[in-house]
């Protein structure tokens, strides 16, 4: 531990940011879970999962504002979120338009 009265605040303001990251790391990926879970329901519904898709946005967007992811990062979350829900979306949209595959004389 540390002697001095500056190096105890630094020590003290240290822990209190560690804390705030976590808290904030933690919320992220549950809300990244959450729309990771609707995508791969089995019938994923557009705009639930784009809705959800905006909460992670806002959310991602003010981690990197405070600091405790980079951007880049961030942006590559949002990324490959937004591309599997198009896939997702997509497949889903796909299946509804293939007739059935049966045999009819």
């Amino acid at each position: 531990m540390a002697n001095h009265k500056s190096a105890i605040k630094r020590h003290n303001q240290s822990i209190q940011r560690r804390l705030r990251n976590q808290s904030v790391q933690s919320s992220v990926k549950t809300l990244i879970k959450k729309v990771k879970a609707a995508i791969d329901s089995e019938k994923p519904d557009p705009e639930a999962i784009a809705e959800k898709i905006r909460e992670v946005n806002g959310s991602l967007d003010k981690a990197v504002g405070k600091g405790v992811i980079k951007r880049n990062t961030a942006s590559r979350k949002l990324s490959r979120l937004a591309r599997a829900a198009h896939q997702a979306v997509a497949l889903k949209a796909s299946a509804e338009a293939a007739p059935a595959t049966g045999t009819q004389d």
